[in-house]
């Protein structure tokens, strides 16, 4: 009898059935992980503008202190985007009784949809923060609230 000597062959590595698995399995998990993530990306993006916003605050009332009005945004020395470049600013309004400063998402923070726009506004001494998904920052008072929390 002859007998047939195994094979040195052995198996290495995955089939291409095993490894469209585990890309299957990865793109489910992933499709469900991102969105959650996504939102705590923009919550934390917009923090950058809520710090500029304040700071612009502050540069307004310094301005005001030494001239009869509030003042643009080159007066009061404020840069027009925000220290990451998430929001651009400008001065809406600027007089002697008060002003207005919007921080505009910009690029992919723009996908923040009920707080693409950040509003500061000072009236004879009252000051509003407002939010909205356009310049008119017509948000509620709740949806308005999730936009100014850090």
């Amino acid at each position: 009898m002859t007998r047939i000597a195994p094979s040195n062959r052995h198996a290495r590595g995955f089939t291409l059935i095993e490894t469209m698995v585990v890309v299957a399995i990865t793109g489910v998990l992933s499709s469900i992980a991102y969105p959650p993530l996504e939102g705590h990306v923009l919550r934390a993006r917009r923090t950058d503008a809520l710090v500029t916003l304040m700071d612009a605050q502050l540069a307004q009332e310094r301005y005001r202190a030494d001239h009869a009005r509030y003042g643009s945004l080159a007066e009061a020395g404020i840069r027009a985007t925000s220290a990451a470049g998430h929001y651009g600013l400008q001065v809406v309004s600027n007089d002697a009784t008060g002003y207005d400063v919007v921080a505009v998402a910009a690029a992919r923070q723009a996908r923040d949809t009920n707080c693409r726009h950040l509003r500061v506004r000072s009236l004879g001494g009252e000051v509003v923060y407002a939010s909205g998904a356009d310049a008119t920052t017509a948000n509620a008072a709740d949806a308005n609230r999730k936009c100014w929390s850090r």
